[in-house]
C-alpha cells in the first residue's frame, strides 16, 4: 500500500474558484482530493497546483451523469458542497423557471449527491460540510427564492445529521455573511448597486470554517457554524 493510499479523501463541489477553490487548497495539505465542477479548464488547472487532487467535472443537476461519476467512489472522508447560485428577485417578479433552477442546483443536486455517496461516507464515518449563507438563516426583501433554498438546505443538513448520526457521518452547516467572491459581486449587480457591504469575508476565511468542522474531534460536532465580517 502506498502513501498515497493511506491519506483520507475529499470531494469538494464548486471547486473551479471561489470558496470551492479556498476549501480545496486548504484540504490539499490532508486529503487527496475530486475537484468537482463544470469548468474543466479550471479544474485542471487547480488540480496541478496541488498534488494528490484530480478533476471531478460532472454536471450538478445531471441525476444520471452524478451517479455515473460516484460509482467508483468506495469511500468518502469529507464530503463539501460549495457548488450552488445566488439569482435575486422580488416574489412579483421571481418566474416558476427561477425557482426550479435555484432549487434544483442548491438544494436537489445536493441530496441526491450525498444520496449515492451516504455508503462511502459511512465507510469511512467521514464528514458532510454544506456551505449555506446568512440567507439560510434571516431572508430579506428581495431574495426570496434564494432564500428558500438555503433554508431548505439548512433542513436538509438537519434531518442528514438525525439520521446518519448513528453511523458516525457528522454533518456541519457553515453560513457565512458577504464574501469576497465572483458570485457575490455578481448578486451586488443584480441588487442595482443599491447595497454594497462595507465588508466582505475572504474565501479562505470561509475555508478555515470548513477545516474547522473536518478537524473536529471525533467527541465534537459543529451543527452550524456562523461567520460575519468582523469591525475593523
Amino acid at each position: 500500500m502506498t502513501e498515497s493510499d493511506l491519506r483520507p479523501l475529499a470531494l469538494v463541489t464548486g471547486a473551479s474558484r471561489g470558496i470551492g477553490a479556498a476549501v480545496a487548497r486548504a484540504r490539499a495539505p490532508g486529503h487527496d482530493l475530486l475537484l468537482g465542477g463544470r469548468d474543466a479548464t479550471a479544474l485542471r488547472l487547480l488540480a496541478a497546483e496541488l498534488a494528490g487532487s484530480r478533476p471531478w467535472p460532472v454536471e450538478l443537476t445531471d441525476i444520471d451523469a452524478v451517479a455515473e461519476a460516484a460509482l467508483g467512489i468506495e469511500r468518502l472522508d469529507v464530503l463539501v458542497h460549495s457548488a450552488g447560485i445566488g439569482v435575486l428577485g422580488s416574489v412579483a417578479d421571481t418566474p416558476a423557471s427561477t425557482w426550479r433552477r435555484q432549487f434544483d442546483v442548491n438544494v436537489v443536486a445536493v441530496a441526491e449527491l450525498t444520496r449515492l455517496l451516504l455508503p462511502a461516507l459511512r465507510a469511512a464515518r467521514g464528514r458532510v460540510v454544506l456551505i449555506n449563507s446568512g440567507a439560510g438563516l434571516t431572508a430579506q426583501p428581495g431574495w426570496a427564492s434564494y432564500a428558500a433554498s438555503k433554508f431548505a438546505l439548512r433542513a436538509f443538513a438537519d434531518a442528514l445529521r438525525e439520521e446518519e448520526g448513528p453511523n458516525g457521518v457528522r454533518v456541519t452547516s457553515v453560513h457565512p455573511g458577504r464574501v469576497d467572491t465572483e458570485m457575490q459581486h455578481g448578486v451586488v449587480q443584480q441588487e442595482g448597486g443599491m447595497y454594497r457591504a462595507k465588508r466582505y469575508l475572504r474565501a479562505a476565511s470561509v475555508a478555515g470554517a470548513v477545516l474547522l468542522a473536518v478537524t473536529a474531534p471525533d467527541d465534537t460536532a459543529l451543527t452550524e457554524l456562523v461567520l460575519r465580517p468582523a469591525h475593523p
